[in-house]
């Protein structure tokens, strides 16, 4: 995501996320700044299938960090991602 953000000169204090069944969630620019959160892309070199949360989804570094252990993070990874907007 970090890079996403650099990539497009993203200015603002929030991103807005939207999947395709019309789940939002809106989480701080800094969240993606200080944890590596990433925007998945392909699984093992393949796209993601609608079906299987694709074609992106936003996933926090659960595993890596416990800090980030909390329902506020889980909430955040939002699969099945068609748009984000920069606030």
């Amino acid at each position: 995501m970090r890079d996403v953000l650099q990539l497009v000169k993203a200015k603002g204090q929030h991103i807005r996320a939207l999947a395709l069944n019309d789940y939002r969630v809106k989480l701080p620019l800094s969240d993606a700044l200080e944890h590596d959160v990433v925007v998945a892309v392909p699984i093992n070199g393949q796209a993601i299938p609608v079906r299987t949360k694709g074609p992106l989804f936003i996933v926090y570094p659960c595993d890596a960090k416990k800090e980030l252990h909390h329902k506020t993070y889980y909430e955040r990874s939002i699969w099945q991602l068609k748009a984000i907007e920069v606030e």
